[in-house]
């Protein structure tokens, strides 16, 4: 791969700094540490200005061009935080801390970002102003979010916006990439079934919420298959499921279940919601039940921009010459949605080699992935904004 000569020689240095965060792994907005081992990084570099504090704990550093004829600003984005997994990967800088692990590579991700603000700090060879983002919260708190609430787009004018995830499965170094929806919206639902308690051996005298409880799990996955588009994609699943007591000789008063809704275009999302709602109460109904829905939107649909898919794929090609442009979406979200709904950019995959998927206690991020991904990031604002 025609990796930057630069890039290539401070793998090793990039390398380090992802086995240190990868020792340290933090939750959640909770990353202090992170976000304080970054802004070091990023201070003995000589960036131009360094903002902590953005959305939580988010760090946005701004590094200017040689020239700046046309007050273009790009902004590049890296996610933090690690997931409550007890790690099993049998590396030699595993977590330190028990429980938690980065099981989806974010600390490869920083590190790329990192090594590609030590690049275009030390060359500047390109007109207008790279911004790096170094985002909290992806793993469900919605750290981007939070981010564009704050300001932080319109702050720092940035006009477009790129990221990148590592994908287990995909030859490490190769590129994937599709316009339009590229991950999906996932949203949460809880729903309460009350019925009237009672002794397990005289159910006519009680209504069992745990008979409604189940025909309503059934009546939920015939939504994907006799609702919604056969050509569009859906996914419900009810993955918990507790009643309010838990002993063998007593039908409970009320039951609790737990799932998530997963869809690639918005009005797909709406339809499932409505139908998730119905079914729960009607259901509910029909067996002398009450079920209330609680029913939250979490990050909606991932969707490159057409033109700046091109962009992303042309920065990409340059890296590593061949690059898939047709992959299939992903049911999984990214809350880097959120900024783009905001701005134009694009989100693409960096191939992260065989092995344990992500989210997995013996995943492991692929470290000859590091120069691929740095000269993406590089690739990206040179192309976008070529030196005048």
């Amino acid at each position: 791969m025609p990796i930057k000569n630069r890039l290539a020689e401070t793998h090793a240095e990039i390398t380090g700094w992802r086995h240190h965060l990868h020792a340290h792994p933090e939750l959640d907005f909770d990353v202090h540490e992170t976000a304080a081992f970054v802004v070091d990084k990023l201070r003995a570099m000589g960036v131009d200005d360094i903002t902590t504090g953005i959305g939580r704990t988010g760090v946005v550093a701004v590094i200017k061009g040689r020239t700046d004829t046309k007050g273009r600003v790009i902004g590049l984005r890296a996610d933090m935080d690690a997931l409550p997994i007890m790690e099993a990967s049998g590396v030699e800088f595993a977590s330190t801390v028990p429980g938690k692990m980065h099981a989806c590579g974010h600390d490869g991700h920083t590190s790329m970002l990192l090594g590609a603000a030590q690049y275009l700090a030390e060359t500047r060879n390109f007109d207008g102003t790279a911004v790096m983002i170094f985002q909290p919260a992806e793993e469900g708190g919605g750290g981007g979010r939070e981010m564009v609430n704050d300001g932080m787009l319109d702050r720092w004018n940035i006009q477009e916006v790129y990221g990148l995830h590592n994908m287990p499965g995909l030859p490490t170094g190769q590129f994937a990439i599709r316009p339009g929806p590229i991950m999906a919206a996932a949203d949460e639902f809880e729903i309460t079934v009350t019925g009237l308690g009672g002794h397990a051996a005289a159910p006519h005298t009680a209504i069992d919420p745990n008979v409604a409880a189940a025909h309503i799990i059934l009546g939920l996955q015939s939504i994907a298959s006799r609702n919604v588009d056969p050509l569009e994609a859906s996914v419900v699943s009810v993955c918990a499921l507790h009643s309010d007591v838990d002993t063998h000789n007593i039908i409970p008063q009320t039951t609790r279940m737990t799932g998530t809704v997963r869809a690639l275009k918005p009005e797909i999302r709406d339809q499932v919601e409505a139908r998730v709602i119905k079914i729960a109460t009607a259901t509910a109904e029909a067996y002398d039940c009450v079920a209330e829905v609680e029913y939250r939107l979490g990050y909606p649909v991932t969707i490159n921009d057409d033109t700046h898919t091109d962009y992303a794929a042309a920065a990409a090609r340059a890296v590593a010459g061949d690059v898939i442009t047709d992959m299939p979406p992903i049911m999984a979200a990214e809350d880097f949605s959120f900024m783009l709904n905001e701005r134009p950019g694009a989100y693409i995959m960096l191939g992260n080699g065989e092995g344990a998927t992500l989210h997995h206690p013996e995943y492991r991020f692929d470290d000859d992935a590091i120069p691929a991904g740095c000269s993406w990031f590089v690739e990206v604002i040179e192309q976008r904004m070529p030196a005048q």
